[in-house]
């Protein structure tokens, strides 16, 4: 069982798209999986023949136990995740099962906001398992008089396909911002930002392209962000186990909120090999696919370095907290019109405010602010983004 965000204990495979005898290659999706933010798409991280499926549908596990194994193009066997220390459980006998509530954690979190006892639900899933529409139909059926609106409300949240509920979702982002705000020691550094050239050259650009392949102002500061990175690379990666590690590849993930709550942050890889059309056409699918629950394992698990951007809602500055075991993320403000003085002279400019917050055990202030002001000077021409 990979583990899909800092804050992820367990997770539920909710259905496998191979079968012993199959061959998959890397990067093919192997199975949906089913976590507190909803249910994310399993890539496979190596090519060969399925031997064995060792994790059944509706079976909820703990983050590293072995879901598959794998026998690589040589011949040699391998788990499709690192081996964990396994500790046989004697098997149920008949007459337990139905105290077992076996119940995926998305049906467990619903009853629990509903008052419903799981024993007293008969599962319709896979291997007797409870699932989300077991537990609506229980609440119908205990119901004598029309559910309130609260109710409708909490039971039809999580409906739309591969989302968590918004309660969930904010359970699971807190588990991991406590755990940052505990152990990473953030500083955080400002700096305004001169853009009046972007606004200008973007003006142009989307002058000669069709509307809906429009370019956003967030796809050439990510570029920037990412070629800053490029150049200060002690900002790009993770810190475990008490060491920093460095990642060669540059995957800025984007927070996205989902329009009945919570968020998600999944990343674009590579984006400062990217052009900026490209960028702007990869978030456009991103944001499209986050919000209807179909994100990828790697797109949540990519991201060396997160970007907030809450410029759109009319917020000026903004200071993130770190997601671990990310050492820093970039918070973006709305561009506006300021005043300016610049050679002696006051007038009026396009201003963004672009924040960092960063880990001290791996950078300082000095560093931050010179990638600060790397990121405004690549602004500053952004014709050769």
């Amino acid at each position: 069982m990979p583990m899909l965000g800092a804050d992820m204990e367990k997770g539920t495979v909710v259905k496998w798209f191979i079968a012993p005898g199959a061959h998959v290659n890397r990067g093919d999706v192997v199975a949906d999986v089913e976590t507190d933010k909803g249910v994310i798409a399993v890539e496979i991280w190596q090519s060969g023949d399925v031997e064995q499926i060792l994790v059944e549908p509706g079976q909820e596990v703990a983050v590293g136990t072995v879901l598959a194994k794998i026998r690589s193009v040589e011949d040699k066997e391998r788990p499709s995740v690192p081996e964990p220390k396994i500790i046989e459980q004697p098997k149920p006998s008949a007459a337990e099962i139905p105290q077992r509530a076996h119940a995926s954690p998305l049906a467990k979190r619903i009853a629990e906001d509903l008052g419903v006892e799981l024993n007293e639900i008969k599962g319709t899933g896979p291997n007797g398992a409870i699932t989300r529409a077991d537990v609506e139909a229980a609440v119908k059926k205990k119901t004598e008089i029309p559910q309130t609106t609260e109710i409708t409300e909490l039971v039809a949240a999580p409906v739309t396909t591969g989302v968590a509920s918004s309660d969930q979702m904010r359970r699971a982002v807190a588990a991991a911002m406590v755990r940052s705000k505990r152990e990473i020691p953030h500083y955080y550094l400002q700096k305004d930002v001169n853009v009046q050239k972007l606004m200008s050259w973007l003006t142009e650009e989307n002058r000669r392209i069709p509307v809906t392949e429009r370019i956003l102002a967030v796809a050439p500061i990510m570029k920037a962000i990412a070629l800053g990175l490029r150049d200060y690379p002690e900002f790009n990666g993770f810190y475990k186990d008490g060491a920093f590690l460095r990642q060669s590849e540059i995957n800025l993930g984007m927070i996205i909120s989902l329009r009945g709550g919570g968020l998600v942050a999944p990343g674009i890889t590579a984006v400062d090999a990217a052009t900026v059309p490209e960028i702007m056409s990869r978030l456009r699918d991103l944001i499209e696919r986050g919000r209807r629950g179909k994100l990828r394992s790697s797109e949540i698990t990519s991201p060396t370095v997160t970007i907030s951007s809450l410029g759109e809602q009319g917020v000026d500055v903004v200071y993130g907290v770190i997601y671990p075991p990310q050492v820093a993320l970039i918070g973006l403000g709305g561009i506006r019109e300021r005043p300016w003085a610049e050679s002696g002279m006051v007038g009026a400019a396009h201003l963004l405010t672009i924040t960092i917050s960063a880990d001290h055990r791996v950078s300082d202030g000095h560093l931050g602010s010179r990638l600060l002001n790397r990121i405004s000077e690549l602004l500053q021409n952004p014709e050769a983004l």
